[in-house]
């Protein structure tokens, strides 16, 4: 059918107004419960509502109808975000404040006359909204994605947005528009003395402030100004209790000019966005971050500092501020874009979470029920998520690429695929798991195999960038990288480091091969290489600790398992096996890993000595700031070490984590702090050396720091490309904790300067 959005119309008709009769508006129009019903405060994304269960087809390759449930919660699990507490009505916006009817009096403060006061048109001019025509229930979005630039200078990017069918019209299918004006350049924004922490509108969150028609925006009114428009494609249905909603993908294509440029657009004519391209020869500016989310059991309260609603937005907020005055083009999301580990709290999956015995456990039997649950989470969290707060102006003004990282929080289970091989195939855990890989898709990539298939070759897939690997281990899709230009001599490779991941590997031979395939396609002229791979490969090692938690003669293991003296929480939910055990099993220091990640450092040396392109290597994952760098080996003292410039091995890791959540207790960043001073001999027999680089001089307020290597504070990372040719990271740490403002830790990557062998 040539009509992309003819389902979702027919959904939106289909939807039965009399089995809602208390749901009609003052205007007499039906509206959807979640117009309606405050968010539960105690839930992180749903709405505890009951209505006639709805279905659509299964996301499931296989066809297997796991795809029911709704929004809603059956009992609240545990607060998880206290912010929630003030919701409200999520969806109906509450225009600015005008003083109640004042009650009959005749006393002079009183003044009761209509003499002063704007007519009803002119108030209702001030005060309307910017209203979408058609017009659109928002549920998440608009997120913004960027793709590649190919060889004739056109960016590909796409737009995605997800919208309540009982409360839209699609009739015409959602239409996203923008415009630019190649003749002008971009200027940056002038700030008013302090910090802002009013984040404006946005229209998918329930707790933003209206944009007022009165606002306005900023319009084109050059002569050579462009504007185009494209009709959203219909990717995904998520069926529920609640109703049917549907995901929308718009691609995007923007021919690049000698200026950078800024891309106003809107969605069926509603609320103005903007976001930036770069100018053709230019080198786009990249934001980095990882660790979106608060581990369970931490009060966000406690994170946030005066004027601001959630401890989630501090650091967010310095990140939009420096946006405000150099715009980035890219978002670079490094793994953990939010956590997931609430997954475990709901209501269907009880009763396997809190089975005693793990090996009964691992046979527990899948219900339709606990199906239901899990995409009714997954669906709810990353619309709560993606939609809230700073992080949603960041992902919706600045194009994102995301990974399947480290921890997979941004997907399902902390350490998923680094449990044993009977846990990982037991049906309840792989299929949270098989789920969150599916909503990583759609959400963060805007992908559903379903509709888009696993052909990676030119013009097979509407994902220039994706390089398709080999099979998931455990979970039923293929591995998703991406390798995209960030400028005429910049690359960047999004490695999937989880759908391939067990126990003793990370990505297979399929996928790296297809990788490095790719990669010896670069054009000629490339000289930096940016690896993104979620958890840091030039790390201090933890093996003892490993060898310490995996014998089955720890005491404390034995004492969690039995729970007694208070240890219960020392082993996890799912196989009783040490609770941190899985983290260090992640990492590609693990002994697990240490023969692969050796392998993997030497290819890429191979491919930077005979391309000549500088490789560095991006991660996050630990909580915790740092650079580790990794360089030719300087045999005998009286042997001077290789100009970083001219040596092929020089590969910094730079590590930027959490932009949310806390740092690691002090024991263990002192732990950590002291291990970083050791060199490694790991891979001397390749005349390669390891260490970590003494980045942190100083602490945030000028102080002696407690560590030169390691900083335990919140952060993110600024990536641009000098004129020099260097390739300059500025890791920006929270200077004070919850107040947001960064101080800036720069270290530069040299431009290659040897000769190809």
């Amino acid at each position: 059918m040539d009509d992309p959005g003819w389902h979702a119309r027919r959904r939106a008709a289909q939807v039965n107004e009399e089995d809602y009769p208390a749901f009609r508006g003052p205007d007499g129009r039906f509206r959807p419960v979640e117009q309606v019903l405050p968010l539960e405060e105690g839930f992180i994304g749903g709405w505890n509502v009951s209505a006639p269960p709805s279905r659509a087809p299964s996301p499931f390759p296989s066809g297997n109808g796991a795809n029911v449930g709704g929004p809603f919660a059956a009992t609240p699990p545990p607060p998880f975000s206290q912010h929630l507490a003030q919701s409200g009505y999520p969806f109906v916006h509450t225009p600015s404040p005008i003083l109640p009817p004042k009650a009959h009096s005749l006393h002079p403060l009183f003044d009761d006359s209509q003499q002063s006061h704007p007519s009803a048109i002119e108030r209702t001019q001030s005060l309307t909204m910017k209203k979408m025509n058609p017009y659109l229930q928002f549920m998440c979005g608009p997120l913004l994605r960027y793709d590649t630039v190919d060889e004739r200078g056109v960016w590909h990017g796409a737009a995605l947005i997800v919208t309540a069918d009982a409360g839209s019209i699609y009739e015409p299918s959602p239409a996203f528009t923008y415009s630019w004006d190649p003749d002008q350049p971009t200027s940056p924004k002038q700030h008013r003395a302090g910090r802002s922490v009013d984040l404006g509108p946005h229209p998918a969150d329930p707790l933003a402030q209206p944009f007022l028609g009165s606002e306005g925006g900023e319009h084109f009114h050059g002569p050579n100004v462009q504007k185009q428009k494209v009709f959203g494609q219909e990717i995904y249905v998520y069926s529920g209790r609640g109703g049917t909603y549907t995901f929308w993908r718009f691609l995007i294509q923007i021919p690049l000019t000698n200026l950078e440029m800024k891309i106003h657009y809107t969605v069926n004519d509603g609320m103005e966005m903007d976001f930036f391209v770069p100018g053709r020869n230019q080198t786009m500016r990249m934001a980095a971050y990882s660790c979106n989310g608060f581990s369970a059991g931490l009060n966000p309260d406690d994170f946030r500092g005066p004027g601001f609603q959630s401890g989630y937005d501090p650091v967010w907020v310095d990140l939009l501020a420096k946006h405000a005055e150099r715009p980035f083009h890219v978002l670079v999301g490094g793994g953990d874009q939010l956590y997931c580990d609430g997954i475990t709290r709901e209501p269907e999956l009880q009763e396997w979470v809190n089975h005693p015995k793990p090996e009964e456990k691992k046979q527990y039997p899948l219900t339709q029920e606990m199906l239901s649950a899990m995409d009714r989470f997954y669906f709810n969290h990353y619309c709560q998520t993606f939609r809230s707060g700073a992080f949603a102006r960041a992902n919706s003004s600045i194009p994102m690429v995301n990974m399947a990282g480290k921890l997979m929080r941004c997907i399902f289970i902390d350490g998923f695929g680094s449990y044993p091989d009977d846990l990982q195939k037991a049906p309840i855990f792989n299929t949270i798991g098989s789920r969150g890989y599916f909503f990583y898709l759609l959400f963060q990539c805007f992908i559903n195999i379903s509709v888009d298939g696993i052909d990676d070759r030119p013009g097979a897939h509407p994902m220039k960038s994706l390089i398709i690997g080999g099979p998931g281990t455990y979970v039923p899709f293929p591995s998703h990288s991406f390798l995209a230009p960030v400028g005429p001599t910049a690359w960047l490779l999004m490695l999937d480091c989880r759908a391939e991941r067990k126990l003793a590997q990370v990505c297979s031979q399929e996928e790296y091969k297809k990788v490095f395939q790719r990669l010896h396609t670069l054009p000629p002229g490339v000289e930096h290489l940016i690896v993104q791979i979620g958890i840091p490969i030039a790390y201090p090692r933890m093996v003892f600790l490993e060898t310490a938690l995996s014998s089955k003669f720890n005491p404390l293991v034995t004492l969690g398992r039995s729970g007694s003296w208070g240890l219960k929480g020392f082993v996890n939910k799912f196989n009783a096996d040490a609770e941190l055990l899985d983290d260090l099993n992640d990492h590609w220091t693990s002994k697990h890993h240490k023969a692969e990640r050796n392998w993997l450092i030497e290819q890429f040396q191979l491919f930077a000595c005979h391309r000549r392109i500088r490789v560095s290597f991006l991660s996050g994952d630990v909580h915790c700031a740092a650079a580790g760098v990794l360089k030719t080996l300087s045999k005998g003292k009286r042997v001077s070490a290789i100009n970083p410039v001219s040596d092929y091995r020089y590969m910094l890791n730079i590590v930027t984590s959490a932009i949310v959540n806390t740092p690691p207790p002090n024991g263990v960043l002192t732990m950590v702090s002291t291990l970083s001073t050791k060199r490694h001999r790991t891979m001397h027999y390749a005349n390669t050396d390891e260490e970590m680089f003494p980045l942190f001089v100083k602490d945030t307020d000028g102080t002696k720091p407690k560590s030169q290597y390691i900083m335990g504070r919140r952060n993110w990372c600024s990536i641009t490309l000098e004129q020099a040719g260097d390739l300059l990271f500025d890791i920006r740490v929270e200077k004070t904790k919850g107040h947001g403002e960064t101080v800036g830790y720069p270290i530069r990557a040299p431009p290659p300067r040897w000769t190809p062998k």
